[in-house]
C-alpha cells in the first residue's frame, strides 16, 4: 500500500484499491487530495478494476470547507485554475481505462456525489446520505454538473441542485446516482 498525503493506494491481484484517507475531515478533498486522485486514476497500470472508497464513517463530504473558504483570498485566475484541477480529477476517474467501482457509506456530499457520478458502478450502504450541498454555501455544483447530469438527468438535477436537500440511498438508486444499495457493502463491492 502506497500512502500519498491523504490517499492510500494498493493493489490486490488485478484490483487497484484507492482509499480516501482523511476520516477526520469526512474525506473532504483539498488541493493535495485532488492532485493525488488525478495521478492515481491517470495511471492504473494493468488493473482490471479500481475500487474507490473512503476511510471511516463517511465516503466523502466533497470539497473541504476550509479549502473553499481560502479560495476567497485567491485571484479569479487562481480560482479558475483550482476548478480546472478539480475537473481534471473528475475526468481522470470518468475516463479511467479500468472499470471504477465506488463504495459509498455515510456521507456523499457535493463533490462526493460527483465522485459517485464518475463511477462505472456505484454501490451504497442503505444508510448513506447524499446531497448537492454546495447550494447551501451559495455555490453552484458547477464542476461536477456535467458528470452528474449524464448520470441522473436534468429532471432530477433541477430539484437536487436547487434545493441542496439531503436524500437517502433509496432516492439515489431511483434517480440513477447509484446502481445498488447493499446491506453487505463489502460483499457487494467484491
Amino acid at each position: 500500500v502506497r500512502v500519498v498525503n491523504a490517499l492510500r493506494v494498493g493493489r490486490e491481484g488485478p484490483v487497484l484499491r484507492v482509499m480516501l484517507a482523511r476520516p477526520e475531515r469526512r474525506n473532504a478533498f483539498d488541493a493535495a487530495l485532488i492532485s493525488d486522485l488525478t495521478v492515481a486514476f491517470t495511471d492504473v497500470g494493468d488493473a482490471r478494476a479500481v475500487v474507490l472508497a473512503g476511510d471511516g464513517p463517511s465516503f466523502s463530504a466533497g470539497a473541504d470547507v476550509e479549502w473553499m473558504r481560502s479560495s476567497a483570498d485567491l485571484t479569479h485566475e487562481e480560482n479558475v485554475a483550482d476548478a480546472i484541477r478539480l475537473r481534471a480529477m473528475l475526468d481522470a476517474i470518468d475516463g479511467c481505462p479500468a472499470p471504477v467501482v465506488v463504495r459509498i457509506q455515510g456521507h456523499a456530499l457535493g463533490g462526493g456525489c460527483g465522485l459517485a457520478a464518475c463511477a462505472d458502478v456505484a454501490i451504497a450502504a442503505p444508510d448513506a446520505v447524499f446531497a448537492f450541498s454546495e447550494v447551501k454555501l451559495g455555490i453552484l455544483p458547477a464542476v461536477i454538473s456535467p458528470f452528474v447530469l449524464a448520470k441522473i438527468g436534468s429532471g432530477a438535477a433541477r430539484r437536487w441542485f436547487a434545493t441542496g436537500e439531503r436524500f437517502g440511498a433509496d432516492v439515489a438508486l431511483r434517480i440513477g446516482l447509484v446502481h445498488e444499495v447493499a446491506e453487505e457493502l463489502d460483499t457487494a463491492v467484491e
